[in-house]
């Protein structure tokens, strides 16, 4: 064979000329190396860089069906909580060789279905976070398609989730310790997971301090919402207030500071997450969640199988704990009017 010009780009020929392999044999060090020695693998991936050749993404996804992608889809990419879950699954992903894409679901399970079906053909398998559709359309899923979810415990599903009940419990008890009483709970999405888990923690854990707690609904779990229920968090009476999130929990600070009702010491905020707790005024007393950890675990599980090629009812669960900052103290000997004036 003369030598190759130039001017012409390297193919895969060239490689596997200058290693005396074969054109598949090159082929599968990009596209399924785990049928290869890591010698061979990384012999092919050191020519391949010498010469400058770089697979054909589009001709192997149609010649292998393997796209080298992955979607990761999550209800609300503006929540704080979802970002660095993201970037830890993106550095797993980029350490699997393969690119992340996106979907935001707007807390809708109609248009979360919708996103993987059109992701479905593009991608070779989908972590789902805190998803909002139900367990039997997310189980049809899986039957078609590699999948894991973070905070939704779907039987069957590898899935990784984070558990606050020990965050909860803390919590709860660090209120009673200060004196109060009467709890809110300000909750989330109603098909969310993690709300249910975390009410029924607040319940367990409220009749365990023997106090008593009052639910109230955010509409969604942002700023706006957590400080449209200020009012209604000011007329349960209740002297403090665990909230879904930080998000939420941020607006009910602001909506509290507009009602002229100081926090801490007219009343006291816990978020959950611990995502914004030290950048919020006064800083947020918060349940620390590990959302990296959570968003590595998953990417790592869903590698694990594509290259096995085996689903498994994997159920990692990640501890939390409570993080004490300025937004709690002592309840008030008696709570503040809620007039705007200070």
């Amino acid at each position: 064979m003369p030598p190759r010009s130039p001017n012409r780009a390297p193919t895969i020929s060239d490689v596997a000329k200058i290693l005396d392999v074969s054109r598949s044999t090159v082929s599968r060090a990009y596209s399924r190396p785990e049928l290869l020695s890591e010698a061979t693998v990384k012999a092919i991936h050191a020519t391949a860089a010498k010469l400058g050749y770089k697979p054909n993404q589009v001709a192997r996804a149609l010649s292998t069906g393997r796209h080298g992608n992955i979607a990761i889809v999550v209800p609300d990419i503006a929540n704080p909580f979802f970002p660095p879950l993201l970037r830890a699954a993106q550095v797993a992903a980029d350490g699997g060789g393969f690119s992340l894409f996106l979907g935001d679901s707007d807390e809708d399970p109609v248009r979360e279905s919708v996103l993987l079906e059109r992701l479905m053909m593009q991608t070779e398998g989908f972590v789902l976070a805190s998803s909002r559709m139900p367990d039997q359309k997310i189980q049809e899923l899986a039957a078609r398609h590699p999948l894991v979810l973070v905070n939704r415990d779907t039987p069957g599903i590898p899935r990784v989730l984070i558990d606050t009940a020990s965050g909860i419990d803390a919590a709860v008890m660090h209120l009673a310790e200060l004196g109060h009483k009467r709890l809110v709970y300000v909750s989330g999405p109603a098909a969310s997971w993690s709300d249910q888990q975390r009410r029924q923690a607040v319940r367990r854990a409220v009749t365990r301090q023997k106090l008593t707690m009052e639910p109230v609904a955010a509409e969604r779990p942002t700023f706006n919402a957590g400080k449209a229920v200020t009012m209604a968090v000011l007329k349960t009476k209740a002297t403090a207030a665990i909230t879904f999130d930080d998000f939420v929990a941020q607006g009910l600070l602001a909506g509290m500071d507009e009602q002229g009702v100081i926090v801490p010491r007219d009343f006291s905020v816990i978020g959950c997450d611990d995502v914004l707790g030290a950048s919020t005024h006064p800083a947020l007393t918060s349940i620390s969640a590990p959302c990296s950890e959570a968003g590595r675990m998953a990417m790592e599980m869903l590698l694990s199988i594509l290259q096995s090629g085996k689903m498994t009812d994997l159920r990692c669960v990640l501890d939390t704990q409570l993080v004490v900052r300025a937004t709690t103290a002592p309840r008030p000997v008696s709570r503040k009017s809620t007039s705007n004036s200070r």
